[in-house]
């Protein structure tokens, strides 16, 4: 099986190739992604890698795609691009979290990534939510996984990775590729947990309209 594997979630991407042979998986290309030029990047640095292990996307087993938490802009592209491409192909299509991925890199049942605005993506028993650091130490029952110097420093009792790539989500995904446990292409969305800006805002509005409609 020839695996490709996807992550748009952070400040830089990556993508994978693995193949599954004689019950173990090895990884045999990866390459980064620039942060901002993931839609540019995306379709010929998959090509890249496919020439160089002369293999085409025809030869592609399945996909596994991060679709979040993390950037809303780079979970749009990477669950788009990947929804897209495994159409085209007629290719099976499996999402994983961000977190879970993390977690099982580190070993712990506990995960966060920076979410920003002092905030935090939190994962507890497939549990996943945004809260506050104090939140977070307040619900936590058992060791943290962290992969950004942010979240070490506001977690410092945490166990860190220092990265988290396509290649660490086609591992922790090798058990629902074994049982053929894919997505539903057409309804696979992104895992945001947080809404975007956009959607914030306008559930502001909506708010402040009602209420200028109550004074009025």
């Amino acid at each position: 099986m020839l695996l490709l594997g996807i992550d748009t979630c952070g400040s830089t991407g990556t993508i994978a190739l693995a193949r599954w042979s004689n019950d173990a998986l090895s990884l045999v290309a990866q390459t980064e992604l620039a942060g901002k030029m993931y839609a540019a990047q995306f379709v010929p640095k998959i090509q890249d890698l496919l020439e160089a292990l002369s293999s085409g996307p025809g030869d592609l087993t399945a996909i596994v795609v991060v679709n979040g938490p993390g950037s809303f802009t780079g979970v749009r592209i990477g669950v788009s691009s990947a929804k897209a491409l495994a159409e085209a192909l007629g290719t099976p299509l499996l999402a994983v979290s961000r977190l879970a991925v993390l977690a099982h890199k580190v070993g712990t049942d506990a995960a966060v990534l920076d979410a920003g605005r002092g905030e935090f993506y939190f994962r507890a028993q497939s549990r996943e939510v945004l809260l506050t650091p104090d939140e977070i130490r307040m619900q936590l029952n058992g060791v943290l996984g962290v992969c950004e110097e942010s979240a070490a420093q506001a977690f410092p009792e945490a166990v860190f990775v220092d990265s988290l790539s396509a290649a660490d989500a086609l591992v922790f995904a090798t058990p629902r590729l074994l049982a053929r446990d894919f997505d539903d292409v057409s309804t696979l969305d992104g895992n945001y947990v947080r809404r975007s800006d956009a959607e914030l805002f306008a559930k502001q509005g909506d708010r402040a309209a009602k209420a200028a409609a109550m004074k009025a």
